[in-house]
């Protein structure tokens, strides 16, 4: 057997138990958690592309429970940081103090902030200024902290989920596009089914369930995350990923009419990357090492909702980015054997 035969078997492996480890990890979370495993497969996606979420929801719906209970179930370190209109960006990452010496003399020594941590529940982001949303985004996009001109590390896994309520607007700070677009996938929880609400009312008015197991650790994950870059794709999967990135954008020649007729402007090139990555996230949490575009349509509207901006007509008609979403997903065919021999000429 070859060294390259070797590496290839060995991450079928890994697939197959990260296959195993999410039956596992369902089982553990559903513990404390009762339904949302829509939104539980969007988080452990988005988890192991290193990508970051956006949970939108009303309040009572469990968001804080999962996101501690997922922390459990991985041994990941988390923190949970409450945004607030006086927040600083200090109170975020962290600030310089002056300590006192032995020897009597002073110096700044630099206490951490909340921020440094595997996974950090941003609490109703939008409430506070946008001064303080972005001393999150050097964090997420290059996972680390600048304070008194001194580079800090983060820790990996460096993972954040965000809250924002739909409904209170009074009093908030919409996020800028560029700080939405750091997010990987925007994830709407939902009410739970009727079913689901009993199960959760008789849970919470009677003695407690048993704490979750953890599962997966650190060094697991990090693995894992490398697996999902390393993992092949095959062409027509990331043309179709592309391909839909840009029906999207309004006045471009492979967009359809509705596009420019409802959105102002669509996705960038970062949408794609988050199609392809998802893609092959959702497969190997399946335990499967073929990607196909059945994959990309399933994360495609967590990927897209919140890279698309609508524009009057579509707020008169009340057409919101999912539904052109769902079109998109109707209208744009996979790319055909008769597109690749014209590329070819």
């Amino acid at each position: 057997m070859t060294a390259a035969e070797g590496a290839a078997g060995s991450e079928l492996e890994a697939v197959e138990q990260l296959g195993e480890a999410r039956r596992r990890l369902l089982a553990e979370i559903h513990k404390t958690v009762i339904g949302q495993a829509d939104v539980i497969e969007e988080l452990l996606i988005a988890l192991f592309c290193q990508g970051h979420c956006l949970l939108v929801g009303v309040p009572g719906l469990a968001k804080t429970l999962l996101v501690r209970t997922v922390a459990r179930v991985l041994r990941l370190s988390f923190n949970r940081i409450q945004f607030t209109p006086d927040l600083m960006p200090s109170d975020v990452t962290g600030t310089d103090i002056i300590d006192q010496e032995p020897g009597g003399g002073r110096a700044f020594r630099f206490v951490r902030g909340p921020v440094f941590a595997n996974m950090i529940l941003a609490d109703e982001i939008n409430r506070t200024p946008p001064k303080t949303q972005a001393a999150l985004l050097q964090a997420m996009q290059e996972y680390q902290v600048t304070a008194g001109g001194q580079t800090h590390e983060l820790d990996r896994p460096f993972f954040v989920l965000a809250t924002q309520n739909p409904i209170e607007q009074e009093g908030t700070y919409p996020l800028p596009e560029a700080q939405l677009d750091r997010f990987m996938f925007m994830v709407n929880v939902g009410y739970p089914s009727a079913g689901e609400e009993r199960q959760i009312v008789k849970a919470t008015t009677s003695e407690a369930a048993g704490d979750p197991e953890p599962v997966l650790d650190k060094m697991q994950i990090l693995s894992l995350q490398q697996i999902v870059r390393r993992m092949a794709v095959s062409d027509h999967v990331v043309d179709y990923a592309v391909r839909l990135a840009r029906a999207t954008r309004p006045g471009q020649g492979e967009s359809p009419s509705f596009v420019s007729d409802w959105l102002t402007w669509g996705a960038g090139p970062r949408a794609a990357q988050y199609l392809v990555l998802g893609a092959k996230a959702r497969a190997i949490l399946h335990g499967r090492y073929n990607v196909s575009c059945d994959d990309v349509r399933a994360v495609a509207p967590s990927v897209m909702r919140h890279r698309l901006f609508t524009n009057f007509n579509a707020d008169a008609e009340g057409i919101k980015p999912d539904a052109v979403v769902l079109r998109l997903l109707e209208e744009v065919a996979e790319p055909s054997a008769e597109d690749y021999k014209r590329r070819r000429r």
